[in-house]
């Protein structure tokens, strides 16, 4: 028998991107994947169906990404994926080539985040050629990432 030779190119501790909750546990405002995107639940109704029929649960969710409107209808006893969702704040560093060099709290830089576009993006640029010191709330999940959010740093004594 010939000896084989694997390959691995990326290594991970095999966390999942996603869990399972049951439809009728999701609540507004929280997270779930429509389409294999994440997406945030902006509306969401219950609608019971005839005399042996399942609940019904209508979501409408917005992608944490794309900000395109979701919808799914789904029974309210099955299981639906919701990602894992982080926010992480990083101070800003420079603005170059469309992507934002950012510091992480223990020092190491991170520059793999597009900056936004459109009126955002505009703003942090703006702020950040005036001089001032940006903290950037970058959101990831599903292996993607996003600036949603940014504020002035607090002024150290």
């Amino acid at each position: 028998m010939a000896e084989e030779e694997h390959t691995f190119e990326t290594a991970d501790a095999g966390s999942s991107l996603t869990y399972p909750i049951q439809c009728s546990a999701l609540r507004k405002n929280g997270f779930v994947v429509i389409k294999s995107r994440p997406c945030k639940i902006v509306d969401m109704s219950t609608s019971k169906t005839g005399k042996h029929g399942h609940a019904k649960v209508h979501l409408v969710a917005i992608d944490i990404f794309t900000q395109k409107k979701m919808e799914d209808l789904s029974p309210s006893t099955h299981n639906m994926e919701v990602p894992f969702v982080r926010r992480t704040e990083y101070q800003l560093l420079d603005i170059d080539d469309g992507y934002l060099n950012l510091m992480t709290t223990d020092g190491d830089t991170k520059d793999d985040v597009k900056a936004p576009e459109g009126e955002m993006g505009d703003k942090i640029q703006a702020d950040f050629d005036d001089g001032k010191d940006l903290l950037v709330t970058i959101i990831s999940a599903m292996g993607e990432e996003a600036c949603v959010s940014y504020k002035e740093a607090p002024k150290g004594n």
